[in-house]
């Protein structure tokens, strides 16, 4: 598990300095290709792309945009998982105001630098930019209004754990508001690993079943997963939606 834990890092440390040299590097592709189909910046509203640092949207590695899943409000304080280059700590930020709070959580030091930057070239100062695991938060529990995350989860070696801190940390009441990729039923795990690679975030992929019992198991309720685009055969973006239960 520390292997594939290793491998991932490795990947988005690449990213982050390509991104940085207005490169590009993606889930669907080696770190230093164009970003793959149905991944990166071309899933968010251009009016809301086009005002940002250069280098968050080249580093915008996600499957969907999980500020407008979140429906994200003034004075709202949000938890981004796997933050990245920061795109959506940006987003998140300047939605939920000056009123409201952004924690942007990344185990990548070269994207956490590379977020930095873009936050400070943004201006957004309501933002603090965390280093941890996603399956260790470093913030106090209920801490938090909204959990969002970009096609992060897949990514982790130990999801039951995930599951349990993003409970954790949410006020009760508290909501998901999550873009990943999802596999339909109808895949095995070999299927999947057969489809494309854990860093790719392809094989680490729960099924709809897997996640919708992931998240129910950790005390979510009010689950949905809805597709929004394939990105390889059974494999899809999707929505991801819970509360926390008052």
């Amino acid at each position: 598990m520390d292997d594939l834990r290793e491998r991932v890092r490795e990947r988005y440390a690449a990213a982050a300095r390509a991104a940085g040299e207005s490169g590009g590097g993606c889930c669907g592709g080696a770190p230093t290709e164009p970003v793959g189909e149905g991944f990166g910046a071309a899933l968010y509203d251009p009016t809301e792309s086009g005002a940002l640092p250069a280098a968050a949207v080249a580093a915008s590695l996600g499957c969907g945009n999980p500020t407008a899943v979140a429906e994200l409000h003034p004075g709202e304080t949000v938890l981004d998982l796997g933050s990245g280059g920061g795109i959506d700590v940006i987003l998140s930020a300047r939605r939920v105001g000056p009123e409201g709070k952004v924690y942007g959580l990344d185990m990548t030091d070269e994207m956490l630098d590379l977020a930095r930057r873009n936050v400070a070239e943004a201006g957004v100062g309501n933002v603090e930019l965390l280093r941890g695991h996603i399956e260790d938060v470093p913030l106090p529990a209920a801490t938090v209004d909204v959990v969002i995350s970009n096609c992060v989860i897949n990514l982790s070696t130990d999801k039951a754990a995930v599951f349990a801190e993003m409970f954790r940390i949410l006020r009760p009441g508290g909501r998901v508001g999550v873009s990943d990729v999802v596999a339909e039923d109808r895949l095995s795990p070999a299927d999947r690993a057969e489809r494309g690679d854990y860093a790719g975030c392809i094989a680490g992929a729960l099924s709809v079943t897997e996640y919708e019992q992931g998240l129910r198991a950790a005390g979510f309720e009010d689950v949905s997963i809805t597709f929004t685009h394939e990105v390889a055969d059974g494999l899809h973006g999707a929505v991801v939606r819970a509360t926390r239960p008052s």
